[in-house]
């Protein structure tokens, strides 16, 4: 079968950065392959794997075992496993999932074509998960057709340094590497340029961003102050940050530029002191507190969320209660809640002082219950204000609604408009609020 006729499918399970991994695959396919939308119509499927979560871990390997199936009947079919769980099993999963072609870890990504190019025309099975600490991002333009999207992620830097006790980025995505700032503006540029309004600077912890380069030493802050100034943009954002790298600098970029979205994504993961050092998260609940307290003077408008973690081994009740504290005090805007889960390599998985599901289970409902309290109160002090929303389509079961976000991330649906272009952005009424989302009417 000729190159030109094969066809390719990218199932992504897991975070930001994975959904823009596999971006970046496709751009990098498109051309010598056809992308196609279902998984049976294809001759190469990759599965873009998390192992951050073990659900996300979980949904994958269900996915492998339909594609067995599959490929029983197409033998031609080329599976391949990406991402952190290929990183972190390797050339094992070649010896457990005879079925499987390619094992391509986070640093092989824009080595795919050529690795694609060898099992199709030679037969192979490959496992390319090396890691390298000489290893560099590499410069990288995507294609974009001028008006098609409105926005779209730009990765500054990948891995972790952290080594947060119940955390696999640091062996799944290796040490920090930051990009180079001239590649990411450039980059920035050439999206602007495009048509682009909305750009998404993407990490493990941006806020380390500059720390390994060997030259410049250019911080998170100055690449931010950079980036606001290319001509076209409309709307910065970035994810995710670690509250012990975040800096006066970086805080004071919210109070003087206006293009940089006031929503800040501040992981705490728990509320209780004692949990917090048996995580390594290197913070006190007090610093934390302290953080929120000077980004709200810098822009009262922000909105915080957060990520928290649920029955870490050794959290008592007073440990949960803390948290709970911590929801009620901040006043989050959202919140993602998790249950622990042991992962592969992370230290805490030989803790001792491990708590039952039932236990997970019924403290995180609780969580989740306050939180979602707190999250429509929130939403509720949006109503009766006008705010600038940047159109993201039409409704697709409400045909007079549309839907868009606010600078602030909350998603807004409207009425009141015929014909509106994605990336445009336009006043807006909010009239009610919902629990994940804002009502509202054309102004």
């Amino acid at each position: 079968m000729a190159n030109e006729r094969r066809t390719f499918f990218i199932e992504t399970f897991g975070c930001q950065m994975n959904d823009h991994d596999s971006e970046i695959m496709a751009q990098l396919l498109t051309g010598s392959y056809r992308p196609v939308l279902n998984v049976n119509d294809a001759d190469i499927v990759l599965v873009n794997t998390c192992s951050i979560r073990e659900k996300a871990e979980q949904k994958a390997m269900s996915l492998l075992g339909c594609l067995k199936i599959i490929k029983k009947d197409k033998p031609h079919m080329v599976i391949g496993i990406v991402g952190c769980v290929a990183q972190q099993e390797g050339k094992k999963i070649l010896s457990r999932l005879p079925y499987v072609d390619l094992v391509m870890g986070t640093q092989n990504l824009y080595n795919l074509p050529a690795l694609l190019g060898e099992i199709i025309h030679n037969h192979k099975r490959i496992a390319a998960v090396e890691q390298s600490a000489a290893f560099e991002i590499p410069p990288y333009l995507p294609e974009v057709d001028k008006g098609s999207v409105h926005k779209r992620f730009v990765t500054i830097m990948q891995g972790c340094n952290n080594f947060c006790t119940y955390c696999v980025v640091p062996f799944t995505r290796g040490r920090e590497i930051s990009r180079k700032f001239k590649d990411i503006i450039a980059e920035v540029r050439h999206l602007a340029a495009h048509g682009v309004r909305e750009i998404t600077l993407l990490g493990q912890n941006v806020n380390s961003y500059g720390r390994d380069l060997k030259s410049g030493q250019t911080g998170f802050a100055e690449l931010l102050r950079a980036a606001a100034e290319v001509e076209g943009l409309k709307r910065l954002r970035f994810t995710t940050s670690n509250p012990r790298d975040l800096n006066d600098e970086l805080i004071q970029c919210f109070a003087d530029l206006d293009i940089l979205c006031p929503h800040f994504h501040l992981p705490v993961q728990s509320g209780a002191n004692s949990i917090l050092k048996r995580m390594n998260r290197k913070y006190s609940i007090e610093t934390y507190l302290d953080l929120v307290r000077r980004l709200r003077a810098a822009r009262p408008d922000i909105a915080i969320t957060t990520d928290i973690i649920v029955g870490f081994p050794g959290e008592s009740e007073d440990d949960f209660q803390a948290t709970m504290n911590l929801v009620a005090n901040v006043r989050y805007h959202g919140a993602y809640s998790f249950k622990y889960s042991d992962r592969p390599q992370a230290r805490s998985t030989a803790f001792t002082g491990k708590l039952s599901e039932e236990v997970k289970g019924e403290r995180l409902a609780r969580l989740q219950k306050r939180i979602g309290q707190i999250v429509m109160a929130r939403n509720q002090e949006y109503t009766g204000k006008n705010y600038e929303v940047m159109v993201e389509g039409r409704n697709k079961s409400r045909p007079d609604q549309w839907f868009g976000r606010t600078a602030s991330n909350h998603i807004v649906n409207f009425t009141g408009a015929k014909s509106l272009q994605a990336g445009q952005i336009i006043d807006v009424k909010v009239i009610e609020a919902c629990q994940h989302s804002l009502r509202g009417i054309l102004r």
